[in-house]
């Protein structure tokens, strides 16, 4: 990783306007604060990471980080051989400090790590924060509090769907940074220079882009848009797989109430024992398995064995036990009690216009440029097909600031109020005369 130190005049000016909030002329933009930034940098210098590794180091180290006003935060993981993630390292960047904490150290005490990750005095910073907020909650049974995700922060800034950090750093501070230990096995010790090096990039670079977005983000007054989105990633549930949901992911073409039945049972049998013995769901049991297995009710063990993907050894097993027990019970259960396909899945289910859907969408991508914002953060499919089904069906795109940017221009276009035309090679929203009279 290439490390530059800016300007300290540039920086001065940058700090100062990120904490008192310019609201100068209307002429200044972030585009405006960018640009002066870069003019003046050069190689910035960024603090050494200092690695520890005993208890009492790393209660040392956090003592100054939770003096701080925000900290960057990373985690560099294993989890292709297993269900649970197998936390290997934790990035912590201050203003002055980095500190890279050996979560694998030999009778290394995370405690207060986690009472730094509960101090809400100070704000974590992330990037596409998801896996690193389960990682933490899965280890201390709390998420870290408040939290502030990046990659969220950029989508409403118009960055572009789920920009990548490097793209990010390079968007916001134009220079390129060395990605190139993504893949390392990081449960290999020791850990190399080179790998110190870079896992310390992920959270000093984090603070340019943090203090660069949330600047943009104050003057374009959408700091509110990005704390609505937060909120999702403050709710434990958003992390916990609910067993008795599985099924729902499996996409079943069937209608059959039964059959639905079974695969709720088999997939959630899955989910457990696949906690239980640390692999990963797929490893131990494919979804075209559990699929047959609805299929085809299997009793015995035979009938179990038979099935694709499914060996002697599992049916015989504690797994294919559970299994024929899972399909035995779902049999059993009273057709009240049966799930349904989820609403809009059904082959019976209305369908929207195949028409409507394509103006819709194409208002969507139009409504976006117009106010520079990511798509997909604005509207799913489902949120889509809702509205153009039935706009009296309470639905995200008609309150917030997502009303603002889309809800309102789609139900203008649903009711016929505003038509879409493409003037000088943009596509342009204009009255309909009915509207007008």
């Amino acid at each position: 990783m290439s490390q530059i130190a800016l300007d300290v005049e540039a920086v001065s000016r940058f700090v100062k306007l990120f904490r008192h909030g310019s609201r100068g002329s209307a002429s200044f933009s972030s585009q405006v604060v960018y640009e002066g930034l870069m003019a003046k940098s050069s190689a910035p210098s960024f603090p050494q990471p200092r690695l520890v590794s005993t208890t009492q180091d790393l209660a040392d180290s956090l003592i100054r980080l939770r003096e701080e006003r925000f900290l960057t935060i990373d985690t560099e993981f294993m989890r292709e051989r297993t269900y649970w993630p197998e936390l290997c390292l934790v990035q912590i960047g201050g203003a002055n400090d980095v500190v890279l904490i050996d979560t694998l150290a030999e009778g290394l005490d995370l405690a207060p790590l986690a009472d730094l990750l509960a101090d809400e005095s100070v704000l974590k910073v992330f990037h596409a924060a998801r896996q690193d907020l389960e990682i933490f909650l899965y280890l201390f049974d709390a998420l870290p509090t408040p939290v502030f995700d990046t990659q969220v922060a950029a989508m409403v800034a118009g960055y572009g769907d789920q920009v990548g950090y490097d793209s990010l750093v390079g968007s916001l501070t134009g220079h390129a940074i060395d990605k190139s230990h993504r893949f390392t096995d990081w449960s290999v010790r020791p850990l190399t220079p080179a790998q110190l090096t870079y896992a310390a990039g992920d959270v000093t670079w984090l603070r340019l882009v943090y203090e660069r977005l949330v600047k943009k983000l104050e003057q374009e007054k959408r700091l509110e848009w990005v704390s609505a989105e937060m909120a999702e990633l403050a709710d434990p549930a958003t992390f916990r797989a609910d067993p008795e949901k599985q099924w729902e992911r499996l996409r079943a073409r069937t209608g059959n109430r039964r059959m639905l039945g079974i695969l709720r049972a088999v997939a959630a049998l899955r989910e457990r024992e696949a906690q239980r013995v640390n692999v990963p769901r797929q490893r131990l049991l494919k979804d075209e398995s559990l699929l047959e297995i609805a299929a085809t009710a299997p009793a015995t063990v035979d009938a179990l064995a038979r099935v694709r993907g499914i060996s002697r050894g599992l049916a015989e097993g504690r797994t294919g036990q559970g299994l024929l027990e899972a399909v035995k019970a779902a049999q059993a259960l009273p057709d009240s009690e049966l799930p349904r396909l989820p609403k809009g899945r059904s082959k019976d289910a209305p369908r929207p216009s195949a028409a409507l859907m394509a103006l819709l969408k194409v208002l969507l991508t139009t409504c976006c440029e117009d106010h520079d914002v990511a798509p997909k953060l604005v509207a799913s499919m489902d949120d889509l097909e809702a509205l153009a089904l039935d706009p009296s069906v309470p639905n995200p795109l008609l309150s917030g600031w997502r009303k603002r940017v889309f809800g309102d221009a789609a139900l203008a276009l649903r009711n016929g109020d505003i038509a879409l035309a493409v003037k000088k090679g943009k596509v342009d929203l204009i009255p309909c005369e009915s509207s007008a009279k």
